[in-house]
Parts: C-alpha cells; sequence; structure tokens
C-alpha cells in the first residue's frame, strides 16, 4: 500500500516505522514541540516543519515512540492537524498549552489540567452540536494529576474555558480594540461565578473531537497570566509554568497505558 502523505502535517505512515506510535505531545508553539523533542525525548527524528507544524519523532524514557507536534494557534488550525494525527493511527493525545487564571487561588507559575472546557469555538460547531460535552479523557486527566503529584508540581484541575480569541474573547481591553461587544462585557466575572479556572484557545474543540473520533484527549496548561490582577503575560515566570506543563505530560504519558 503506498503511503499516504498528509497535506497539512507533511508526513506519512511510512516516515513512523515498524511500529507507528500511537500518542502524541501536541503544542500550539513550534518552539514548544522542537523544545520537548530535543530535551524530553530520545533518539529523536524531525518529520517535518511543512507550514510552521513542526513534528518531532522520538522515544520516551520508558522506550515508547511518540510524536511531538505543533497545533498553532487557535481551534481551526489544531482541527486540522489532530484530525490528520487520527489518520495516522494516533489513539491518546495531550496537548500542553498556555493559559491565563481567572480565580484569583491560582498563581503564575502554576498549571491547570482541564477536566472539561467551556466551549465557545466556531471550529468545534462543526465537529459536533453546541451542546456536545467537550470532556476530557478520565485516565489520561488522572494520569496528569498523578504526574503532577509525584513531581510536587502546583495543581489545580477543573473547568477551562476555550475561546476562539485571544484579546476580545477573553475580554482583554488593552488591545488594537478597547470596545467590546456587550455579550462580551463582564463574561470572565460570570465565568469565574461558573467556577472556570483558565481561559486557553483549543481544548475545547480538541475534547469534542475526542469524543466525536474515538480517541482519547487531555490537556495541562501552564498559567503565565493571572487575570484577576492584569491582562499581561508575566514573561518572567512563563519559562517556569511551561516547564512543569511540559514535566507533568511527559511524566503522564511515560507512565500511563
Amino acid at each position: 500500500m503506498p503511503n499516504q502523505y498528509f497535506y497539512h502535517l507533511g508526513f506519512g505512515l511510512d516516515d513512523l516505522g515498524s511500529t507507528p506510535p500511537t500518542m502524541t505531545l501536541l503544542s500550539g508553539d513550534p518552539e514548544r514541540a522542537r523544545l520537548i523533542a530535543h530535551t524530553y525525548l530520545q533518539d529523536v527524528r524531525l518529520l517535518s516543519e511543512n507550514r510552521g507544524l513542526n513534528s518531532y519523532l522520538g522515544y520516551l524514557p520508558n522506550g515508547r515512540l511518540i510524536i511531538s507536534a505543533t497545533s498553532g494557534m487557535g481551534a481551526p488550525s489544531l482541527s486540522i492537524v489532530v484530525n490528520e494525527l487520527v489518520q495516522l493511527g494516533i489513539k491518546q493525545i495531550i496537548r500542553i498549552g498556555t493559559c491565563g487564571a481567572i480565580q484569583t487561588h491560582i498563581p503564575v507559575g502554576s498549571i491547570v489540567i482541564s477536566s472539561a472546557a467551556l466551549c465557545r469555538q466556531g471550529a468545534a460547531n462543526d465537529i459536533a452540536p453546541v451542546e456536545y460535552p467537550a470532556a476530557a479523557d478520565p485516565f489520561l486527566t488522572v494520569a496528569l494529576v498523578k504526574a503532577a503529584q509525584a513531581l510536587e508540581v502546583e495543581y489545580y484541575m477543573g473547568v477551562t474555558a476555550s475561546v476562539d480569541t485571544f484579546y476580545e474573547g477573553q475580554e482583554r481591553t488593552d488591545s488594537a480594540n478597547p470596545y467590546l461587544m456587550r455579550s462580551l462585557q463582564g463574561i470572565t466575572t460570570e465565568y469565574r461565578q461558573l467556577n472556570i479556572l483558565n481561559y486557553e484557545m483549543e481544548c475545547g474543540t480538541l475534547f469534542k473531537m475526542a469524543g466525536v473520533y474515538g480517541f482519547a484527549a487531555a490537556a495541562v496548561c501552564a498559567v503565565v497570566a493571572q487575570r484577576t490582577i492584569t491582562e499581561a503575560v508575566n514573561l518572567s515566570q512563563k519559562d517556569i509554568a511551561v516547564k512543569n506543563a511540559i514535566a507533568t505530560a511527559i511524566h503522564a504519558a511515560t507512565n500511563c497505558e
């Protein structure tokens, strides 16, 4: 059978060896995908840098073959990458992202493990109805929690607000457009009262795709902004937070089935 080359990923099944991987660590940032591959994996091989969607093949410390891939920013890009990964036989995906906390007790530098998402994303509506639950896989999620506990990483688990835009959709006014639609004014306070922990831009669509496509998905995000204090990303703490999120995902991937 000829190798099926995937247009966006830039590689196909024949590039994955005789025993292809079934798990992917998925990052929005191509540099994070590269960092994961070259810092945490062994015998790393570049699969593709097509369209900035960097993908790497390598081994976890326990010898498990895995892909570190880039989803790009936002749900539409993620939906393309995930669709093609599933066609390649991927059965488990852990998203490693960044987020802004909207609860006062969640500090920058910690991580949020999403149990589910309030999904306000157009891409997800093409996958399943608005009412379809955007829920993380419970087993992968528990693996992330156990990993954070083993590594003594400060973590919080709960519902994430997954929205399409970084500025307006997250009620940021410190931008080119300080005037928000009335439907978005006060949305962060509303979400806080609903016990939602954080904002990010991908996991709601990922979770809906997992339910519809039949794979397991989980998400761990580094807290890089404390939105009850400021709209700005805390650059001085970002690297620590991202390192904690990556280490948690690697530990979970190494120790889960």
